[in-house]
């Protein structure tokens, strides 16, 4: 089985989504948080086969929030490096994944 790492700044991407969605309705941060680490513990299984979209960073797309969790791969498994929202403008994705 795969091992997960999480960086510092997607935790602060995941915090930041469930801020936003709990402040849209009490409880959707926590249902957002739920889906989006289901999403990334999932990368156990399925880590490595999502399309490559930026460089070296693969895609995996939620089931249910319109979130991408870019990853990286290495000897000992998945890197997490941003969990963003599909709705922000592609150059503002690249250059939050160009600064990891």
């Amino acid at each position: 089985m795969i091992r997960i790492r999480v960086s510092e700044d997607a935790l602060e991407d995941l915090n930041n989504g469930f801020w936003f969605y709990d402040s849209q309705e009490a409880g959707l941060g926590d249902y957002f948080a739920t889906n989006l680490k289901a999403d990334i513990e999932g990368l156990k299984i399925t880590g490595g086969i999502h399309r490559q979209a930026y460089k070296d960073f693969y895609r995996l797309l939620s089931r249910v929030f319109p979130y991408a969790v870019y990853y990286t791969m290495d000897d000992e498994g998945v890197i997490v490096w941003a969990v963003v929202d599909c709705r922000r403008h592609p150059e503002w994705i690249r250059q939050h994944l160009e600064n990891k």
